[in-house]
């Protein structure tokens, strides 16, 4: 196929698999078991976390996060009591345990009572959305947590793709208008987002020649961005939909 050609065909698969039907079985179906903005964004940071692994598996222990939140995530950010935790100790997802739980549950209370939300955290117009995940996880961390934490949160800096927070950022600011991802967030443009890039979209990406670099990592998903924006660039993730279908789902 030609660049004309990959685009159309990129372009209709996109159409195809952003559509409300998407939500059923994808993590994204938590946030949007809620109305309110700040217990969507915190449903969706949280069910970003821990989305690796079997999405059955994601969904099911997501919303067995929520349950131990009293499904009302800001609620219990903002007003829990140090006995309230008590309860986390049990959650366990791959290697995201309760005492991980625990601390992210200390670190979004840290960013909602010092640094005003989640969304505010993000925006910073003079450094690229990448290194303002990057200055996330400092800010993250301010508060005391266990080491073992930390890797719970990605680093663009130190040479990851941080699929699980571009994809949150993907459901955060899209606004398209088509019911699945949220356009919650004004102060970050589509243009900035980027495709969360893993196995599925890395290995369609590198069949459709759009990528050829074979780690998934940072610089994979610099090359990867550069491809995607030049089909668009005003909206370059919703080619999420298309190397994710064509992946998990078409088995490209």
């Amino acid at each position: 196929m030609n660049n004309k050609e990959l685009k159309e065909f990129l372009d209709e698969k996109s159409l195809l698999y952003n559509h409300p039907d998407f939500i059923l079985n994808d993590p994204i179906q938590i946030p949007h078991l809620y109305t309110e903005k700040q217990d969507i964004e915190i449903a969706g940071f949280l069910s970003a976390t821990i989305a690796w692994g079997n999405r059955t598996m994601i969904i099911k222990n997501a919303k067995r996060m929520m349950d131990l939140m009293g499904n009302s995530p800001h609620d219990f950010i903002l007003n829990h009591k140090e006995h309230h935790l008590d309860s986390l100790s049990t959650f366990v997802h791959r290697t995201f345990n309760g005492e991980d739980f625990k601390g992210f549950i200390i670190g979004l209370n840290h960013i909602y009572q010092h640094h005003n939300g989640l969304e505010n955290v993000f925006t910073n117009s003079n450094i690229t959305l990448q290194e303002r995940i990057s200055d996330f996880k400092k800010i993250f961390f301010e508060v005391d947590q266990l080491t073992r934490t930390h890797k719970h949160i990605s680093d663009p800096r130190k040479g990851s793709a941080a699929k699980r927070i571009n994809m949150f950022l993907r459901w955060m600011v899209r606004n398209d208008q088509r019911g699945v991802d949220f356009g919650l967030w004004k102060n970050i443009s589509p243009s900035e987002l980027s495709c969360p890039l893993d196995v599925h979209s890395g290995n369609v990406a590198r069949k459709l020649g759009i990528l050829n670099r074979k780690q998934n990592d940072a610089k994979a998903l610099a090359e990867l961005d550069e491809a995607l924006r030049s089909f668009d660039s005003t909206d370059p993730t919703k080619y999420d939909f298309a190397l994710f279908g064509l992946g998990a789902i078409e088995k490209f």
